[in-house]
Protein backbone atom coordinates (compact mmCIF):
# COMPACT_ATOMS: atom_id res chain seq x y z
CA UNK A 1 0.00 0.00 0.00
CA UNK A 2 1.33 3.41 -0.94
CA UNK A 3 2.14 5.91 1.78
CA UNK A 4 -0.51 8.42 0.51
CA UNK A 5 -3.19 5.72 0.58
CA UNK A 6 -2.23 4.81 4.13
CA UNK A 7 -2.48 8.43 5.26
CA UNK A 8 -5.81 8.88 3.46
CA UNK A 9 -7.31 5.76 5.07
CA UNK A 10 -6.05 6.88 8.45
CA UNK A 11 -7.72 10.26 8.00
CA UNK A 12 -11.00 8.60 7.06
CA UNK A 13 -10.80 6.33 10.09
CA UNK A 14 -10.03 9.31 12.29
CA UNK A 15 -12.99 11.27 10.87
CA UNK A 16 -15.44 8.44 11.43
CA UNK A 17 -14.12 7.94 14.94
CA UNK A 18 -14.71 11.63 15.61
CA UNK A 19 -18.24 11.46 14.25
CA UNK A 20 -18.97 8.43 16.36
CA UNK A 21 -17.66 10.20 19.42
CA UNK A 22 -19.74 13.31 18.67
CA UNK A 23 -22.88 11.20 18.31
CA UNK A 24 -22.28 9.34 21.55
CA UNK A 25 -25.19 9.82 23.95
CA UNK A 26 -24.39 10.84 27.48
CA UNK A 27 -26.50 11.82 30.43
CA UNK A 28 -26.04 15.33 31.78
CA UNK A 29 -25.83 15.88 35.53
CA UNK A 30 -27.99 18.80 36.63
CA UNK A 31 -29.40 20.05 39.92
CA UNK A 32 -32.25 22.54 40.35
CA UNK A 33 -34.93 23.28 42.93
CA UNK A 34 -38.29 25.04 43.12
CA UNK A 35 -38.05 27.39 46.07
CA UNK A 36 -40.64 30.06 45.29
CA UNK A 37 -44.18 30.55 44.05
CA UNK A 38 -43.99 30.34 40.27
CA UNK A 39 -44.85 33.27 37.96
CA UNK A 40 -48.52 33.59 37.00
CA UNK A 41 -49.65 31.38 39.92
CA UNK A 42 -50.43 31.53 43.63
CA UNK A 43 -52.34 33.51 46.22
CA UNK A 44 -53.09 37.03 45.01
CA UNK A 45 -53.11 40.24 47.07
CA UNK A 46 -54.69 43.51 46.05
CA UNK A 47 -52.28 46.07 44.63
CA UNK A 48 -52.84 48.44 47.57
CA UNK A 49 -51.96 45.80 50.17
CA UNK A 50 -48.65 46.75 51.79
CA UNK A 51 -47.82 43.07 52.36
CA UNK A 52 -47.39 42.71 48.60
CA UNK A 53 -44.29 44.89 48.71
CA UNK A 54 -42.91 43.46 51.95
CA UNK A 55 -42.96 39.82 50.83
CA UNK A 56 -42.43 39.84 47.10
CA UNK A 57 -41.41 36.16 46.90
CA UNK A 58 -44.53 34.84 48.63
CA UNK A 59 -46.77 36.08 45.82
CA UNK A 60 -46.33 36.71 42.12
CA UNK A 61 -49.66 38.40 41.32
CA UNK A 62 -51.53 41.52 42.43
CA UNK A 63 -55.20 42.28 41.76
CA UNK A 64 -56.80 45.58 40.75
CA UNK A 65 -60.39 46.55 39.96
CA UNK A 66 -60.42 48.98 37.04
CA UNK A 67 -63.17 51.31 35.90
CA UNK A 68 -63.68 51.96 32.22
CA UNK A 69 -63.66 55.67 32.98
CA UNK A 70 -60.10 55.33 34.26
CA UNK A 71 -59.11 54.89 30.63
CA UNK A 72 -61.75 56.69 28.60
CA UNK A 73 -61.96 60.41 29.22
CA UNK A 74 -65.19 62.49 29.37
CA UNK A 75 -64.76 63.49 25.73
CA UNK A 76 -64.36 59.88 24.61
CA UNK A 77 -60.60 59.89 24.10
CA UNK A 78 -58.49 57.03 25.40
CA UNK A 79 -55.71 57.69 27.90
CA UNK A 80 -53.88 54.66 29.31
CA UNK A 81 -51.70 56.67 31.69
CA UNK A 82 -53.50 55.38 34.79
CA UNK A 83 -53.37 51.74 33.71
CA UNK A 84 -49.70 51.96 32.80
CA UNK A 85 -48.97 53.57 36.16
CA UNK A 86 -50.75 50.70 37.94
CA UNK A 87 -48.88 48.09 35.92
CA UNK A 88 -45.52 49.77 36.44
CA UNK A 89 -46.03 49.98 40.20
CA UNK A 90 -46.94 46.30 40.39
CA UNK A 91 -44.01 45.33 38.16
CA UNK A 92 -41.60 47.23 40.41
CA UNK A 93 -42.54 44.76 43.14
CA UNK A 94 -41.62 41.93 40.75
CA UNK A 95 -45.27 40.96 40.34
CA UNK A 96 -47.73 40.78 37.47
CA UNK A 97 -51.24 42.16 37.45
CA UNK A 98 -54.65 40.54 37.43
CA UNK A 99 -57.01 43.25 36.17
CA UNK A 100 -60.80 43.20 36.28
CA UNK A 101 -62.76 45.87 34.45
CA UNK A 102 -66.23 46.53 35.86
CA UNK A 103 -69.21 48.78 35.10
CA UNK A 104 -71.24 48.35 38.31
CA UNK A 105 -70.19 48.22 41.95
CA UNK A 106 -72.42 48.19 45.01
CA UNK A 107 -72.82 51.69 46.47
CA UNK A 108 -71.20 53.47 43.53
CA UNK A 109 -71.94 55.18 40.25
CA UNK A 110 -71.17 53.21 37.10
CA UNK A 111 -67.83 53.56 35.34
CA UNK A 112 -69.54 54.20 32.02
CA UNK A 113 -67.56 57.07 30.43
CA UNK A 114 -69.21 60.49 30.59
CA UNK A 115 -69.47 60.87 26.82
CA UNK A 116 -72.02 58.03 26.89
CA UNK A 117 -73.71 58.88 30.20
CA UNK A 118 -74.40 62.40 28.96
CA UNK A 119 -76.27 61.23 25.87
CA UNK A 120 -80.01 62.07 26.20
CA UNK A 121 -81.13 58.57 25.17
CA UNK A 122 -78.92 56.88 27.75
CA UNK A 123 -80.89 56.29 30.96
CA UNK A 124 -79.31 54.51 33.91
CA UNK A 125 -81.28 52.88 36.69
CA UNK A 126 -80.65 53.83 40.30
CA UNK A 127 -81.66 51.31 42.94
CA UNK A 128 -80.71 49.66 46.19
CA UNK A 129 -78.16 46.86 46.37
CA UNK A 130 -77.09 45.57 49.77
CA UNK A 131 -79.07 48.58 51.13
CA UNK A 132 -76.79 51.00 49.29
CA UNK A 133 -77.64 53.40 46.49
CA UNK A 134 -76.24 51.79 43.37
CA UNK A 135 -76.25 52.79 39.71
CA UNK A 136 -76.93 50.25 36.96
CA UNK A 137 -76.03 50.59 33.29
CA UNK A 138 -78.48 51.11 30.45
CA UNK A 139 -77.67 48.10 28.30
CA UNK A 140 -80.49 48.93 25.89
CA UNK A 141 -78.28 51.76 24.65
CA UNK A 142 -76.50 51.10 21.35
CA UNK A 143 -73.67 53.51 22.15
CA UNK A 144 -72.78 51.60 25.33
CA UNK A 145 -72.90 48.29 23.48
CA UNK A 146 -70.57 49.59 20.77
CA UNK A 147 -68.24 51.13 23.32
CA UNK A 148 -67.70 47.87 25.22
CA UNK A 149 -66.62 46.15 22.02
CA UNK A 150 -64.38 49.00 20.96
CA UNK A 151 -62.78 49.16 24.40
CA UNK A 152 -61.52 45.58 24.22
CA UNK A 153 -60.39 45.96 20.63
CA UNK A 154 -58.14 48.80 21.72
CA UNK A 155 -57.12 47.14 24.99
CA UNK A 156 -56.07 43.94 23.24
CA UNK A 157 -54.09 45.85 20.64
CA UNK A 158 -52.14 47.60 23.38
CA UNK A 159 -51.79 44.94 26.09
CA UNK A 160 -52.26 41.48 24.56
CA UNK A 161 -48.52 40.80 24.74
CA UNK A 162 -47.66 42.99 27.71
CA UNK A 163 -45.76 40.89 30.31
CA UNK A 164 -46.95 43.21 33.09
CA UNK A 165 -50.41 41.58 32.90
CA UNK A 166 -50.90 37.90 33.70
CA UNK A 167 -54.69 37.64 33.50
CA UNK A 168 -57.68 39.78 32.52
CA UNK A 169 -61.14 39.38 34.04
CA UNK A 170 -64.30 40.93 32.66
CA UNK A 171 -68.07 40.65 32.73
CA UNK A 172 -71.37 42.35 33.50
CA UNK A 173 -73.50 43.03 36.54
CA UNK A 174 -72.27 43.75 40.04
CA UNK A 175 -68.47 43.63 40.22
CA UNK A 176 -68.50 42.20 36.66
CA UNK A 177 -69.51 38.85 38.19
CA UNK A 178 -72.38 38.11 35.82
CA UNK A 179 -75.19 38.65 38.30
CA UNK A 180 -77.40 41.26 39.93
CA UNK A 181 -78.38 39.20 42.93
CA UNK A 182 -79.65 42.23 44.86
CA UNK A 183 -81.10 45.16 42.95
CA UNK A 184 -83.08 45.92 39.80
CA UNK A 185 -82.35 43.10 37.37
CA UNK A 186 -83.85 43.45 33.91
CA UNK A 187 -82.24 41.51 31.07
CA UNK A 188 -81.76 43.86 28.13
CA UNK A 189 -81.82 46.94 30.35
CA UNK A 190 -79.77 46.78 33.58
CA UNK A 191 -78.08 43.62 32.33
CA UNK A 192 -77.12 42.95 28.68
CA UNK A 193 -79.38 40.87 26.49
CA UNK A 194 -78.27 37.34 25.69
CA UNK A 195 -77.87 38.33 22.06
CA UNK A 196 -75.45 41.10 22.94
CA UNK A 197 -73.55 38.89 25.38
CA UNK A 198 -72.96 36.37 22.62
CA UNK A 199 -71.63 39.14 20.40
CA UNK A 200 -69.41 40.42 23.22
CA UNK A 201 -67.92 37.01 24.04
CA UNK A 202 -67.22 36.21 20.40
CA UNK A 203 -65.60 39.61 19.99
CA UNK A 204 -63.21 39.14 22.91
CA UNK A 205 -62.36 35.68 21.67
CA UNK A 206 -61.20 37.24 18.43
CA UNK A 207 -59.16 40.01 20.03
CA UNK A 208 -56.95 38.25 22.57
CA UNK A 209 -54.39 35.88 21.14
CA UNK A 210 -51.99 35.75 24.10
CA UNK A 211 -53.45 37.32 27.25
CA UNK A 212 -55.83 34.87 28.98
CA UNK A 213 -59.22 36.48 29.69
CA UNK A 214 -61.80 35.09 32.08
CA UNK A 215 -65.42 35.43 33.13
CA UNK A 216 -67.22 34.50 36.35
CA UNK A 217 -68.51 30.99 36.89
CA UNK A 218 -71.89 32.67 37.49
CA UNK A 219 -72.07 33.05 33.72
CA UNK A 220 -73.31 29.44 33.83
CA UNK A 221 -76.73 30.71 34.98
CA UNK A 222 -79.14 30.43 32.04
CA UNK A 223 -81.33 33.14 33.56
CA UNK A 224 -78.54 35.60 32.75
CA UNK A 225 -76.46 34.30 29.86
CA UNK A 226 -76.67 32.27 26.63
CA UNK A 227 -73.78 29.94 27.55
CA UNK A 228 -75.51 26.90 29.03
CA UNK A 229 -75.77 24.06 26.48
CA UNK A 230 -74.44 26.33 23.69
CA UNK A 231 -71.55 24.28 22.34
CA UNK A 232 -70.30 27.02 20.02
CA UNK A 233 -70.04 29.58 22.82
CA UNK A 234 -68.61 27.07 25.26
CA UNK A 235 -65.85 26.41 22.73
CA UNK A 236 -64.63 30.00 23.08
CA UNK A 237 -61.25 30.49 24.74
CA UNK A 238 -62.27 32.06 28.04
CA UNK A 239 -61.09 31.09 31.50
CA UNK A 240 -63.23 31.24 34.63
CA UNK A 241 -63.01 32.74 38.10
CA UNK A 242 -64.93 31.70 41.21
CA UNK A 243 -65.43 34.53 43.69
CA UNK A 244 -66.76 32.42 46.54
CA UNK A 245 -64.22 29.63 46.55
CA UNK A 246 -64.47 27.21 49.49
CA UNK A 247 -67.89 28.50 50.60
CA UNK A 248 -70.14 25.94 52.33
CA UNK A 249 -72.50 25.39 49.34
CA UNK A 250 -69.56 25.15 46.93
CA UNK A 251 -69.90 21.40 46.17
CA UNK A 252 -73.59 21.76 45.30
CA UNK A 253 -73.62 25.17 43.61
CA UNK A 254 -70.26 26.52 42.45
CA UNK A 255 -68.99 23.12 41.38
CA UNK A 256 -71.99 22.73 39.07
CA UNK A 257 -71.16 26.05 37.41
CA UNK A 258 -67.59 24.92 36.80
CA UNK A 259 -68.99 21.80 35.17
CA UNK A 260 -71.54 23.69 33.08
CA UNK A 261 -68.88 25.97 31.65
CA UNK A 262 -66.77 22.97 30.70
CA UNK A 263 -65.27 20.38 33.05
CA UNK A 264 -62.12 20.29 30.88
CA UNK A 265 -61.85 24.03 30.30
CA UNK A 266 -58.88 24.19 32.68
CA UNK A 267 -56.84 22.20 30.19
CA UNK A 268 -56.72 25.20 27.86
CA UNK A 269 -57.68 28.24 29.95
CA UNK A 270 -56.96 29.26 33.57
CA UNK A 271 -59.16 28.74 36.59
CA UNK A 272 -58.93 31.33 39.35
CA UNK A 273 -61.08 33.19 41.82
CA UNK A 274 -61.26 34.57 45.33
CA UNK A 275 -61.77 33.03 48.75
CA UNK A 276 -65.38 33.19 49.90
CA UNK A 277 -66.68 36.22 51.78
CA UNK A 278 -69.97 34.55 52.69
CA UNK A 279 -69.01 34.97 56.34
CA UNK A 280 -65.99 35.80 58.50
CA UNK A 281 -65.32 32.12 59.10
CA UNK A 282 -64.73 31.52 55.39
CA UNK A 283 -62.01 34.14 55.26
CA UNK A 284 -60.44 33.26 58.59
CA UNK A 285 -60.12 29.57 57.76
CA UNK A 286 -59.48 29.64 54.02
CA UNK A 287 -55.95 28.35 54.54
CA UNK A 288 -56.59 26.30 57.66
CA UNK A 289 -55.76 22.57 57.42
CA UNK A 290 -59.41 21.64 56.79
CA UNK A 291 -60.43 24.90 55.16
CA UNK A 292 -63.52 26.81 56.34
CA UNK A 293 -65.94 24.00 55.52
CA UNK A 294 -64.06 20.72 55.72
CA UNK A 295 -62.02 20.89 52.50
CA UNK A 296 -58.44 22.16 52.45
CA UNK A 297 -57.35 24.70 49.89
CA UNK A 298 -54.74 22.30 48.50
CA UNK A 299 -57.36 19.60 47.92
CA UNK A 300 -59.76 22.04 46.26
CA UNK A 301 -56.96 23.59 44.18
CA UNK A 302 -56.15 20.16 42.80
CA UNK A 303 -59.80 19.30 42.18
CA UNK A 304 -60.51 22.50 40.25
CA UNK A 305 -57.01 22.90 38.80
CA UNK A 306 -56.58 26.36 40.29
CA UNK A 307 -53.87 28.62 38.90
CA UNK A 308 -54.44 31.67 41.13
CA UNK A 309 -56.68 32.68 44.02
CA UNK A 310 -57.29 36.15 45.45
CA UNK A 311 -56.73 36.08 49.21
CA UNK A 312 -56.20 39.69 50.19
CA UNK A 313 -57.25 39.17 53.82
CA UNK A 314 -55.07 36.13 54.42
CA UNK A 315 -52.12 38.03 55.96
CA UNK A 316 -54.49 38.86 58.83
CA UNK A 317 -54.98 35.18 59.60
CA UNK A 318 -51.94 33.30 58.34
CA UNK A 319 -48.15 33.71 58.42
CA UNK A 320 -46.58 34.65 55.13
CA UNK A 321 -44.98 31.22 54.72
CA UNK A 322 -48.41 29.56 54.85
CA UNK A 323 -49.58 31.91 52.10
CA UNK A 324 -46.49 31.04 50.08
CA UNK A 325 -46.95 27.28 50.58
CA UNK A 326 -50.58 27.55 49.43
CA UNK A 327 -49.38 29.46 46.40
CA UNK A 328 -46.92 26.71 45.56
CA UNK A 329 -49.85 24.28 45.49
CA UNK A 330 -51.41 26.07 42.51
CA UNK A 331 -50.66 26.09 38.81
CA UNK A 332 -47.80 24.32 37.05
CA UNK A 333 -44.69 22.71 38.55
CA UNK A 334 -42.07 21.37 36.15
CA UNK A 335 -39.67 18.51 36.83
CA UNK A 336 -36.72 17.69 34.57
CA UNK A 337 -36.54 13.90 34.43
CA UNK A 338 -33.58 13.48 32.07
CA UNK A 339 -31.13 15.46 29.97
CA UNK A 340 -29.18 13.66 27.25
CA UNK A 341 -26.49 15.21 25.03
CA UNK A 342 -25.86 13.78 21.58
CA UNK A 343 -24.30 15.29 18.48
CA UNK A 344 -24.34 18.83 19.81
CA UNK A 345 -28.03 18.59 20.77
CA UNK A 346 -29.64 18.16 24.16
CA UNK A 347 -32.86 16.19 24.61
CA UNK A 348 -34.87 16.88 27.75
CA UNK A 349 -37.72 14.92 29.30
CA UNK A 350 -40.07 17.10 31.37
CA UNK A 351 -43.05 16.31 33.60
CA UNK A 352 -45.65 18.68 35.02
CA UNK A 353 -46.09 17.88 38.72
CA UNK A 354 -48.52 20.76 39.26
CA UNK A 355 -52.32 20.93 39.30
CA UNK A 356 -52.74 22.93 36.09
CA UNK A 357 -50.82 23.65 32.89
CA UNK A 358 -48.97 26.85 32.10
CA UNK A 359 -51.17 28.97 29.81
CA UNK A 360 -48.46 30.98 28.04
CA UNK A 361 -45.60 29.78 25.86
CA UNK A 362 -42.47 28.83 27.79
CA UNK A 363 -39.41 27.01 26.51
CA UNK A 364 -36.44 25.16 27.95
CA UNK A 365 -33.20 26.78 26.83
CA UNK A 366 -29.48 26.09 27.03
CA UNK A 367 -27.65 29.37 27.16
CA UNK A 368 -29.40 31.57 24.61
CA UNK A 369 -30.73 28.73 22.48
CA UNK A 370 -34.35 27.70 23.02
CA UNK A 371 -36.13 24.49 22.27
CA UNK A 372 -38.85 24.83 19.67
CA UNK A 373 -41.26 22.84 21.85
CA UNK A 374 -43.44 24.94 24.17
CA UNK A 375 -44.40 23.80 27.65
CA UNK A 376 -47.76 25.48 27.21
CA UNK A 377 -50.62 23.07 27.76
CA UNK A 378 -48.56 20.30 29.38
CA UNK A 379 -51.15 18.79 31.70
CA UNK A 380 -50.56 17.57 35.27
CA UNK A 381 -48.88 14.18 35.26
CA UNK A 382 -48.00 14.40 31.58
CA UNK A 383 -44.48 14.26 30.16
CA UNK A 384 -43.00 15.74 27.00
CA UNK A 385 -39.66 15.56 25.26
CA UNK A 386 -37.99 18.61 23.80
CA UNK A 387 -34.69 19.12 22.00
CA UNK A 388 -32.33 22.07 22.09
CA UNK A 389 -30.07 22.10 19.04
CA UNK A 390 -26.46 23.21 18.56
CA UNK A 391 -25.64 23.54 22.24
CA UNK A 392 -22.09 24.39 23.24
CA UNK A 393 -20.32 22.44 25.96
CA UNK A 394 -20.34 25.50 28.21
CA UNK A 395 -24.13 25.87 27.97
CA UNK A 396 -24.84 22.32 29.12
CA UNK A 397 -24.66 23.66 32.67
CA UNK A 398 -26.88 26.63 31.87
CA UNK A 399 -30.32 25.08 31.34
CA UNK A 400 -33.25 27.41 32.07
CA UNK A 401 -36.90 28.03 31.18
CA UNK A 402 -37.58 31.15 29.14
CA UNK A 403 -40.96 32.87 28.82
CA UNK A 404 -41.71 36.15 27.06
CA UNK A 405 -44.96 36.52 29.00
CA UNK A 406 -43.36 37.10 32.40
CA UNK A 407 -41.33 40.04 33.66
CA UNK A 408 -37.61 40.13 32.82
CA UNK A 409 -36.99 40.00 36.58
CA UNK A 410 -39.00 36.80 37.07
CA UNK A 411 -37.81 33.22 36.69
CA UNK A 412 -39.69 29.98 36.09
CA UNK A 413 -38.00 27.39 38.27
CA UNK A 414 -37.96 23.62 37.81
CA UNK A 415 -37.01 20.59 39.84
CA UNK A 416 -34.06 18.47 38.74
CA UNK A 417 -31.91 15.86 40.49
CA UNK A 418 -29.85 14.40 37.67
CA UNK A 419 -26.60 12.77 38.70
Amino acid sequence: MHFKQTVWLALIASTFAGLAASEERRDIAFQSQITRVQPMTGIVLWSDNSIAAQHSDAITLEYRYCGYDEVVQPDGTYDYTKIDQILDEIAKRNHQAVLRFYFCYVGKATTVPAFIRNRPEYQETVGKSEKQKTHFCDWSNAALQSFALEFYTRFAKRYDNDPRIAFLQTGFGLWAEFHIYDGPREIGKTFPSKEYQERFLRHLNGQFKSLPWSISIDAADYDYTPLEDNDELLALEFGVFDDSFLCKPHPKENALNWKTLGPDRWKRRPGGGEFSYYNKRDQKNSLSPNGPNGVSFEKAAKQFHITYMIGNDQPRYQPIERIASAGRATGYRFRLDSAVASGGNVTLTVTNDGVAPIYRDAYFAAGKIRSQTSLRGLLPGETLTCTIKNVSQADLSNITIECDSILPTQTIQFQADLK
